[in-house]
């Protein structure tokens, strides 16, 4: 088979590993079939070609409904592809930098083992920053999954790395001069009997209770984006929806629920006490002035006057969505494409500093969609005592797939801060997980606006997690490229 043939098929069945299926545990399977794979490359540049097809398979399945998406917006599925190429791309670097510092093939595989985890690590950063497929989320239908609460998500891919790579070395080792081929294999194996054990004996944090009623509405979010679909039909039926709920509960909105042509103040006519998600309102008549012309899109909490208490702004704003990156270069380009389209140029900023909102004496750590992707939003959050997480989301952009992988990730948020997390989304998954990452009360379908009345705990106390962050699972992965450097068996 050709290599850019069996590039992309390795990169299909890894991919295949990263979607909402139970077979996502078995990711270091195809993975340490992967890893000798570019290693056994003749050259870096041969490394490189192997490792880019690799990438553009696993990206290419994983965020297929990229393409899907942006049929509906704009007409132009195929510019996916440039998204799927472009992380391919980081995948060759990758390899190209790995096949010239190591010297053996077990070398690079350990090599590319670590570098894996670095550039999972990269895609957090940045204003191209981009982390969905990340291979720690395929542990989610095991109880190794709650070692993310000792070193996040990244922990996570560190041991499904170190699985693939150990195997891959027994196989490649055994045909070198290495000592003892299947002691990596052992080594995790125990890993995996250490992280088992780990999950199997988390038990579920005690708090009080707090009543919540949160809710999946199903506005179109295209109609509503052309202005077709009016705000305040959107708010009459939550409105409506909010209503004779159980006593003390708080009411939660989706992301931009509430709108407004300024600086959130106050809406009597809300049904608090309860959170919202808030987003800028253009306004009706351009001859009047706004009294905050700049966007946003917050999170805020309302008291049962209807008086905003509190605002935190969305940290992470979407890529080529609600920010578009080097605008000094790029934005006469940015506006030939969107101005015959009907769209200008977003005005966001995007929220250095997230804060609990603060609701009659509870403190919620909220994190708005895509914040959801990114685990230093939760964890500063949880590190100022939050003792909920509340993800106000609208996944009626995303399509097949990626409203459960979305979902997913929240789960993920939900054990590395050890706090429980309510959703009341658009069109996606609205419900309670607890903080253990499982799901209590869910709805995720349906054409119908549906609320659910749950009662999730408020918890204290800060994780591993929460104090160091990545810095165990950057360290681990820096010791497998070390290790990988400085191994001098027979090349082949």
């Amino acid at each position: 088979m050709p290599t850019p043939a069996t590039g992309l098929l390795l990169g299909l069945l890894l991919a295949a590993c990263g979607l909402p299926l139970p077979w996502s545990a078995a990711a270091f399977v195809p993975l340490a079939l992967i890893l000798p794979f570019i290693a056994s490359a003749p050259t870096p540049r041969q490394a490189a070609g192997r490792g880019f097809w690799v990438g553009f398979g696993y990206f290419g399945l994983h965020l297929w409904w990229l393409g899907a998406f942006l049929q509906q917006l704009l007409g132009a599925a195929p510019l996916v592809l440039v998204l799927f190429a472009l992380e391919g791309a980081f995948l060759a670097v990758t390899a190209f930098l790995a096949a010239r510092v190591a010297r053996t093939r077990t070398g690079r595989i350990w090599t590319l083992a670590g570098a894996w985890i670095i550039l999972e690590w990269l895609r957090f950063l940045g204003p191209l920053a981009f982390p969905w497929p990340t291979l720690g989320y395929t542990l989610l239908p095991t109880p190794a999954i709650q070692i993310a609460d000792l070193g996040g998500v990244l922990l996570g891919s560190v041991l499904v790395t170190f699985t693939a790579a150990s195997l891959a070395h027994a196989w490649v080792g055994a045909q070198e001069q290495g000592r003892r081929p299947w002691a990596p294999a052992l080594l995790a194996a125990v890993a995996w009997a250490a992280a088992l054990g780990y999950g199997l004996t988390r038990t579920p944090g005690t708090g009080p209770e707090q009543p919540m009623r949160v809710m999946r509405v199903t506005f179109d979010v295209f109609r509503r984006a052309t202005g077709e679909l009016s705000t305040e039909t959107q708010f009459e039926q939550t409105r409506a929806a909010s209503l004779n709920r159980p006593p003390g509960s708080v009411v939660v909105w989706s992301e931009t629920a509430l709108t407004y042509p300024g600086a959130p103040d106050t809406r009597p006519d809300f049904p608090g006490p309860g959170i919202s998600g808030a987003g800028f309102d253009f306004g009706t008549n351009p001859a009047e002035p706004l009294a905050e012309p700049r966007e946003y899109n917050a999170a805020i909490t309302l008291d049962a006057t209807g008086r905003v208490t509190s605002r935190s702004d969305k940290t992470k704003l979407v890529p080529f969505g609600e920010e578009f990156p080097f605008q000094t270069i790029l934005g006469p380009i940015y506006r030939a494409i969107l101005t015959p389209l009907g769209f200008a140029i977003p005005d966001f900023r995007p929220n250095a500093h997230p804060t609990p909102l603060a609701l009659n004496g509870v403190l919620y750590g909220a994190y708005i969609c895509y914040d959801s992707v990114f685990p230093r939003v939760s964890r500063a959050l949880a590190a100022q005592g939050a003792q909920l997480l509340v993800n106000p989301s609208n996944d009626g952009w995303y399509k097949g797939w990626g409203v459960q992988q979305h979902f997913n990730m929240g789960r993920v948020r939900a054990i590395e801060t050890r706090r429980w997390l309510v959703r009341s989304v658009n069109n996606g998954v609205a419900g309670a997980v607890d903080d253990l990452g499982r799901p209590v009360q869910l709805v995720q379908s349906g054409d119908q606006l549906r609320t659910l009345d749950v009662r999730p705990r408020l918890l204290g106390g800060t994780t591993l997690y929460v104090r160091v962050g990545d810095w165990p699972a950057l360290l681990l992965a820096l010791g497998m490229i070390g290790f990988g450097v400085t191994r001098r068996e027979r090349m082949f």
